[in-house]
């Protein structure tokens, strides 16, 4: 079991920055594969990045974000990250952080646990 709760979020303009932070409880989150999603109001939820558990070996990212995003993670501080560059209005969503169990991170897994969410908007 894992509880995930993200922070980082807030309103940006375009071209600016943001760093997301997801803390995990419970002692076996290092055996986890992570992942962050999105949900645009009125969208449906997609896969934006994931980390596979062995110390961010594996990555995979959203076409949409390859190149401004960067997903990392710490297993020793339970923490996993997603670095945000030159932010677009369409980046615009409530953004989640979630774990699998397969430690493969892949977005073509299924992630059973998920946080709360963090809003990002970024204005033009």
């Amino acid at each position: 079991q894992v509880q995930l709760v993200e922070s980082g979020g807030g309103l940006v303009q375009a071209g600016g920055s943001l760093r997301l932070s997801c803390a995990a409880s419970g002692r076996t989150f290092s055996s986890y594969g992570m992942g962050w999603f999105r949900q645009a109001p009125r969208k449906e939820r997609e896969f934006v990045a994931g980390i596979s558990w062995w110390s961010g070996a594996v990555t995979y990212y959203a076409d949409s974000v390859k190149g401004r995003f960067t997903i990392s993670r710490d297993n020793a501080k339970n923490t996993m990250y997603l670095q945000m560059n030159s932010l677009k209005p369409e980046d615009t969503a409530l953004y989640y952080c979630a774990a699998e169990s397969t430690g493969r991170g892949s977005p073509r897994v299924s992630y059973g646990y998920w946080g709360q969410g963090t809003q990002v908007t970024v204005s033009s």
